[in-house]
């Protein structure tokens, strides 16, 4: 099937289920165009997607393990508040050459609490993101990161010559950990994504773009950080996959960690605490 025949089929689905399709269609059409995956591969049959989104905008389905919705005014709360700022960003401004993609952006993020960061394509989502990982050096505004800092790139961040294992024992040295406990947390954390077998995978350069992004993730949580900056780190993940990544981001809430996720996904918007919509 041709994406353009996915994303007809999806949008006769959404009109059956009562969602308006425009957003979530032109959302799915920019992620495959981004990805270059089969949509069947990253978002399964257009009727099961159809259904997932409309059980998460139209009504309250099954929550995630972990998940408690914040209380609304004079109900009692069903889950501890968010804590401390792990992650404030105040003023961020970064132009290239004539553009300006960023101007004066705050965000502000506390523990347990998740946040996802929204937008057209070319807003400046990745370039947040790198500039609150200190890969990027804003123009003008500040960051201040409490605690440890995991990110995970939306690509690249593997060594194409490294196995899983040998990438986890070096992301385990910079966090001080020792050899066969980075391993074992690498691998215990493989399984959680449906990942069998992470011990026997070849090196980074002859996994698919998917298990890479797993790979990449699998790495962010390492060393047990206190804030996590997560990019689009679903990208070529199959249906199963990308749920296996919502849980794991509910359970780092229910942690007590500030995560922050870059997501085009509309549908997922009511699964956060907050949003921050850039280019508004």
């Amino acid at each position: 099937m041709t994406a353009e025949e996915w994303l007809g089929r999806l949008t006769t689905e959404l009109h059956r289920r009562g969602v308006a399709p425009d957003a979530v269609v032109a959302e799915a059409a920019h992620h495959l165009r981004e990805s270059g995956q089969a949509p069947e591969r990253v978002f399964g049959p257009p009727a099961a997607y159809a259904a997932a989104v409309a059980e998460s905008l139209l009504g309250p389905g099954v929550e995630p393990p972990g998940w408690v919705r914040p209380a609304a005014a004079g109900e009692e709360p069903g889950v501890e508040p968010p804590g401390a700022v792990r992650l404030e960003a105040r003023g961020i401004t970064k132009r290239y050459a004539h553009r300006t993609v960023l101007d004066g952006v705050d965000l502000t993020v506390r523990a347990g609490e998740v946040v996802a960061v929204v937008g057209a394509n070319g807003c400046g989502k990745s370039t947040l993101l790198r500039i609150c990982a200190g890969l990027t050096s804003p123009d003008a505004g500040e960051v201040h990161v409490r605690g440890r800092l995991g990110y995970c790139p939306q690509e690249g961040g593997t060594v194409e010559r490294l196995t899983p294992d040998e990438h986890f024992v070096l992301i385990g040295a910079g966090r001080g950990t020792d050899r066969a406990t980075a391993r074992r947390q690498g691998r215990t954390a493989a399984a959680v994504l449906d990942w069998p077998g992470v011990d026997r995978s070849p090196v980074a350069g002859k996994l698919s773009g998917g298990t890479r992004q797993k790979l990449n993730l699998i790495m962010s949580g390492l060393g047990d950080p206190d804030v996590l900056l997560l990019d689009e780190p679903y990208q070529g993940f199959d249906k199963g996959s990308y749920l296996d990544f919502w849980q794991q981001v509910w359970r780092w809430r229910t942690e007590r960690k500030a995560v922050v996720v870059v997501t085009h996904l509309l549908s997922e918007l009511n699964r956060v605490d907050n949003v921050l919509e850039l280019g508004r």
